[in-house]
């Protein structure tokens, strides 16, 4: 199957967490509207995302903003060549509400549809800042994943290194927890940073190993002890301190082993993706590391507003998807532990 009309138009659907998310991409790349409706404020309270909270927001957002797309974008259903959704992974009730949608939309209106993997979505948001040059490495770094993905072709994906345990959004989550700060918490601990030196000098774990997976455990136990023991001790420690240290010892590990993958697996373009991309301290670094180190690497580091979730990201993938001829059929299903094969 292939797209019927001149005008090459995809309609994005993504609500695989706690953002209901409607796109129109152009052309593989081109974003004509992009309406996220963000659920953060009603699981704050929570200190956490709440699948049940959140499945019921994406049922009350998920038709608004269809139409605000379609309206943001000037274009009616007529001129749509495919509809493109998130089934995997994610949380599957949230999952589901936007699979049925866009069933619904496809059937109603004879339109293919394309299923999508999330992660390949944070990958392919570098498109909006440059073309995609093979073989690359992404580094897909957010609340729930945190994976080197080696690609050598379009559409072609592999699993080099993962974490063994939190994924870095997950751990400062934690940690910001423990300092009392509203969830989420990844943003404020990173302007703290900014203002803080490294003096606990915490952990890096498995940074010399001999692999290129990541373990973010032992550094969120070592941060919410020291944390915790100053209190027994009704010691005071300075928060600032307590940022730069942490987010010092998650950049230092990430930046190491990520610039090793990309030397060994010899590839031309590395891509930092993923919600925690937009943490300004991960890409200095990278920036600074690369320019210094890897000068015949490209890096690509997404715009700020296409880090997080979002459907323009699923519209981007969508293309390559239809290129190769990946269409769904009406049976398509959510799959929560969707992943990529391993190497």
């Amino acid at each position: 199957m292939t797209f019927s009309k001149k005008r090459k138009l995809i309609l994005a659907i993504e609500t695989s967490c706690d953002e209901t998310s409607v796109a129109i991409v152009e052309d593989e790349e081109q974003i004509l509207s992009n309406v996220v409706a963000s659920q953060i404020k009603s699981h704050q309270r929570f200190g956490g995302i709440v699948p049940e909270v959140a499945s019921r927001h994406h049922v009350e957002q998920i038709t608004i903003c269809i139409d605000e797309a379609l309206t943001k974008a000037n274009i009616t259903p007529t001129d749509l060549s495919a509809v493109a959704v998130t089934y995997g992974p994610g949380l599957v009730g949230a999952l589901l509400i936007g699979l049925s949608a866009a069933k619904v939309f496809a059937w109603a209106h004879n339109l293919p549809l394309i299923p999508v993997n999330h992660l390949a979505g944070h990958i392919y948001a570098a498109k909006a800042a440059s073309k995609l040059i093979f073989p690359l490495l992404a580094l897909v770094v957010s609340g729930g994943h945190t994976e080197l993905i080696y690609m050598k072709n379009n559409g072609e994906y592999q699993i080099i290194g993962e974490t063994r345990d939190d994924a870095v959004g997950e751990a400062y989550d934690k940690v910001g927890r423990a300092m009392g700060l509203n969830y989420p918490s990844g943003k404020e601990i990173d302007e703290m940073a900014h203002q803080g030196k490294d003096t606990f000098h915490f952990p890096r774990a498995m940074l010399k190993d001999d692999n290129f997976d990541f373990s973010f455990s032992g550094l969120k136990s070592a941060f919410v002890n020291t944390v915790h023991n100053a209190k027994q001790r009704e010691e005071k420690l300075d928060p600032l301190d307590l940022a730069a240290s942490f987010q010092a010892a998650v950049v230092e590990v990430l930046v190491a082993k990520t610039l090793r993958a990309a030397k060994v697996m010899d590839v031309k373009m590395l891509i930092i993706a993923g919600g925690v991309a937009a943490n300004k301290g991960l890409r200095k670094a990278f920036r600074k590391s690369v320019a210094y180190d890897l000068t015949s690497i490209k890096l690509v580091i997404p715009p700020l507003n296409l880090c997080g979730d979002n459907a323009a990201m699923i519209g981007m993938v969508a293309f390559a998807e239809a290129m190769q001829g990946y269409f769904a059929k009406w049976d398509l299903n959510a799959n929560s532990s969707l992943a990529f094969p391993k190497m």
